[in-house]
């Protein structure tokens, strides 16, 4: 393609993301597509002869657009948001441009220091100790996973150059009961498998019971188990309870084990002053994750691992064949050491851009209105004689379902609630998900998307009462 070409057509594409940008409302924001619509609408094989820009860009209105489920859509209540905002969407325009493979400090300097640069940045807007360091993957799965290895490294077993089955060790982490799938993963995918990972009971609050975990420590070790990791969260999926890390981490002291925080939701809030004691007991963490691309507006995906042991997570990981062995040595960072991945996109740049654009106030304020925001609508729920709340608020979720005082069974009011969500997603104006705590089906509003507003929530709040009026008849 032309310079001229690309400047004609790039234009007619920022022109088109503007667009979509002021008015994602037209949208519904659940996409109405059946399975295997997008597929019967497009051809079968690969055009044998290059296509014109205008039939691709028409294609992306007639057959993508209808097929999206649009995240950033302000009636997206549905999980926890990954908002792009238009800094951020800029930055990720000219990492692609710049196309930088950032695995060694000399194939790219400005992308590794950069990095380093967007990464103390926000460890000193989330208040954690310096002797954090923080390198960024793509999402809290990998994340999660590379804190497991070097937790497995540091356990001492020899395990990245014996293997698991070598050393004879039976393996043992701890997370609560409602923790993220993703370290159920992690355990599979590091060998330590389902049954080295136990789930601990959680409270009233669906918060990980640290007496329970101290006991089954205690237990484990008698039965011939090697304890070395546990995973506390801050902001469950479900729930978005918060673990008392305080006394987890003082188990974790005695006990000898390594304690990862999953604050990959909750972290970001941590940014507001007041909100800063959701990382409380965190400082005393030997990792951290926390995801950008949910709390802080930036394109998905960026998710940041800081370790208080850098070296023990290099040593779980780094593997350098003499192609990639450059004469910097110790003085640069090569975040190639620090993880599974060699090809490592750029994407503190986009971050850059969000926080250089808003900058730590106009993040906090936005933060500020959505705890608000979800405080208010954990309002209305309280005073209503249709629905009841079904957990704490500590960020911006609200946990909630319809329960008309005309109901007691539990099957009915689960089938009530499912009807209830499949009537106000089907509408396409708001979009809700949901969970099950205690047993029952619980909706789930989470706001977090940056064009959300007050109207919007409200709107939700009416579509779920005229939703109900409809489907009891």
């Amino acid at each position: 393609m032309s310079a001229e070409d690309f400047r004609r057509y790039g234009h007619q594409v920022v022109e088109w993301i503007a667009d979509y940008l002021s008015h994602p409302e037209r949208y519904p924001v659940l996409s109405q597509n059946k399975p295997d619509q997008l597929k019967e609408a497009l051809p079968s094989k690969a055009p044998e002869r290059g296509e014109t820009m205008e039939a691709m860009l028409a294609d992306l209105d007639r057959v993508i657009v209808p097929g999206m489920t649009h995240w950033n859509h302000p009636g997206f209540f549905a999980y926890f948001a990954t908002s792009g905002s238009a800094p951020g969407i800029l930055g990720e325009m000219l990492s692609a441009a710049f196309n930088v493979n950032a695995m060694l400090w000399r194939t790219s300097p400005s992308a590794t220091e950069l990095e380093e640069v967007t990464l103390e940045w926000l460890r000193q807007m989330i208040g954690l100790p310096d002797e954090f360091k923080g390198v960024i993957y793509d999402t809290a799965s990998i994340s999660t996973l590379c804190a497991i290895a070097a937790a497995r490294e540091a356990a001492g077993l020899q395990v990245r150059e014996q293997g698991l089955g070598a050393t004879g060790a039976k393996l043992r982490m701890y997370a609560s009961e409602h923790v993220h799938s993703s370290v159920d993963k992690s355990a599979i995918t590091l060998g330590i498998g389902q049954a080295g990972l136990r789930k601990i009971p959680s409270d009233g609050e669906y918060r990980m019971d640290s007496r329970a975990l101290e006991q089954a420590i205690q237990e484990d070790r008698a039965n011939g188990w090697q304890p070395f990791c546990v995973v506390a969260t801050t902001g469950t999926t479900s729930t978005t309870s918060i673990d008392p890390v305080p006394a987890i981490a003082d188990i974790c002291g005695r006990e000898g084990l390594w304690l990862h925080v999953d604050a990959a939701y909750g972290g970001s809030a941590a940014v507001v002053p007041e909100m800063r004691w959701v990382l409380e007991g965190s400082d005393r963490a030997d990792s951290l994750v926390v995801n950008p691309h949910k709390g802080l507006f930036v394109p998905v995906d960026l998710s940041v691992l800081y370790c208080r042991k850098m070296n023990v997570l290099r040593g779980a990981f780094s593997l350098v064949p003499e192609y990639l062995r450059t004469g910097e040595g110790e003085e640069v960072k090569n975040f190639m050491d620090y993880g599974p991945q060699l090809g490592r996109r750029f994407r503190a740049l986009k971050f850059w851009f969000v926080m250089r654009y808003f900058g730590v106030e106009g993040l906090q304020d936005r933060l500020r209105l959505q705890i608000a925001l979800a405080r208010e609508f954990a309002g209305c729920v309280d005073q209503s004689d249709d629905f009841e709340r079904l957990a704490p608020v500590p960020f911006s979720v609200v946990c909630f379902r319809a329960h008309p005082k005309s109901l007691s069974d539990e099957a009915d009011l689960d089938t009530l609630n499912e009807r209830l969500m499949d009537e106000v997603n089907r509408r396409g104006r708001v979009y809700l998900s949901h969970t099950k705590l205690a047993g029952k089906l619980t909706l789930r509003l989470a706001i977090g998307n940056i064009r959300t507003t007050r109207e919007h929530v409200k709107l939700a709040w009416d579509e779920l009462n005229e939703g109900l009026v409809r489907i009891r008849g």
